[in-house]
Order: structure tokens, then sequence, then C-alpha cells
């Protein structure tokens, strides 16, 4: 009985792997992405920043410090996108269909193929950190194994967010400018690079519509995990986003059409 379940997850994990380990250009994006906003765009906005800013426990800690734990849910985000893509990708050329079709359920095929994207995307994020810790970057130890837990609950819910996403593309060429319609948004309305009240200050809205941005609330819980401590509210609301995006996520995947209301691909 338990090999039926684990023998899935080993397969749908040994694919992704391999997936991963021979698109080595996704792996180096993945990671210039993040180093480049550490090395470059860091050095002009500390200036702008004033310095230093204010860490999880109120004491002031270095901008690139600050800027971290937002550089890693970056790399979870992009590769949940990256992720779902593939899920699209699968759809058309039958893939997914065939293995909805195995006697296991729906929703723990789909979790299996969301937990092997997650682990993808945590190998990504502890090779950003150790490039951060190279350069200087004075992460806690401490917050190394901390963020761990962290990581895969970040990880799940972006990536069940990038499965709703591609729930409602029918062709794979779409969905290339519709996830940097969503990526962007999600990115900017978040503290990732900078504190949410200085947003609040020129603008009421854009603050509210932070808020309410899950994006925020992983940035929130990475950047207590990374300092070896916990934000309960970021904890609470990601676990909130994760199962109502997980639950729609799941509910929108049909063994039939491989998505619910997607229709046959080309259409």
């Amino acid at each position: 009985m338990t090999s039926r379940w684990l023998l899935p997850l080993q397969g749908i994990l040994i694919r992704e792997a391999l997936r991963f380990l021979q698109q080595r250009e996704r792996f180096f994006a993945a990671l210039v992405r993040p180093v480049i906003w550490l090395v470059i765009f860091a050095t002009g906005l500390r200036a702008a920043m004033g310095g230093n800013l204010a860490g999880p426990d109120g004491q002031p800690i270095p901008y690139e410090l600050y800027i971290a734990p937002g550089l890693c849910a970056m790399v979870q985000l992009f590769n949940g996108m990256q992720s779902s893509l593939s899920l699209v990708y699968d759809r058309e050329m039958g893939s997914m269909r065939m293995l909805l079709t195995t006697p296991l359920p729906r929703w723990y095929l789909i979790f299996c193929r969301l937990l092997a994207g997650t682990v993808v995307s945590i190998l990504q994020v502890y090779a950003f950190l150790i490039v951060a810790l190279l350069f200087g970057v004075a992460i806690p130890w401490a917050g190394l194994i901390a963020v761990l837990p962290a990581l895969v609950l970040t990880g799940l819910m972006l990536g069940s967010l990038g499965l709703l996403l591609a729930a409602r593309i029918r062709q794979l060429e779409n969905f290339a400018g519709i996830m940097n319609f969503v990526i962007f948004p999600m990115f900017f309305l978040s503290p990732a690079l900078y504190p949410l009240d200085g947003m609040r200050a020129s603008s009421e809205v854009l603050y509210w519509l932070a808020q309410i941005n899950p994006f925020t609330h992983a940035v929130g819980l990475l950047r207590g995990a990374l300092h070896a401590g916990l934000d309960a509210a970021a904890l609470g609301f990601t676990l909130i986003a994760l199962a109502i995006a997980g639950g729609f996520a799941m509910w929108a995947y049909t063994p039939a059409r491989g998505l619910r209301g997607g229709g046959p691909p080309g259409r």
C-alpha cells in the first residue's frame, strides 16, 4: 500500500529532476536573475533607501540582507510559473492526461507535481543563498536551516498559483505573456525590495493591494525564517492562500481533458 503512493511520487520527482538537469539554462537564468538584483540594483537602491533598513526584529540590517528573502521568493515565483508552463506543455503533448488516468487520486498526482516543482525551487534558492554568502551578505547560519520549512510552504503556495494560471491557458504560446503580466505586479507590490510603509505614504490603494498579495506574505514568512524567527501572520496567510489556490488548482484538473474548462489544445 505504501509503495502504491510512494512510487508515483518518486517517479515524478526523478522526472522533474532530470528535466531540470537537462535544462541548464533554466538553472543559470534562475540564479543570474536574483544575483543581478543583489549586486547591481541593490547598489543604487541602498542609497535611495538610506542604507540600513529594519529587520523582522526591528533592528537595522544591511539592505542586501533585507532584500535577500524577497529574492528567494522571486526564485520560487519564477520557478512556480515555469513549472506551470511545463504543465501546459504536458497537457498539449498528452503526458499529463496519461498520468491522470492512473488509479491514484487526481489530487495526489497534482500534489506530487507541485511538490516536485517545489523541491527544484528549493535547490535554486539554496544555490542563490550560497552565492549571496560569497558576496558578503551576512545571512545567519541558523536561518539557513530554519528557512527550509518556510520554503516548502511558499514553494507549494506559489506553485499552486501558477497552476491556477495554467488552468485558464489553452495554448502554450499564450502563457509567457500572461506569466509576466502576473509575476511583475506580484513582485513589485510586495516588501521584497522596500518596506510597505513607504508605499502607504504614497498610495493607500497600492498599500492595501500589497496586503492582499500572497507574494507579500511569502516574503514576510521567508524574511522571518531567515532570521531564525517566525512571522505568525505571514504563516497564517500563506497557509490560507495555499489551501485556496491548491484546492482550486486540483479541482481544475480532470483526466478526460487535462484541464477543466480548458478544452482541447489549439482551440
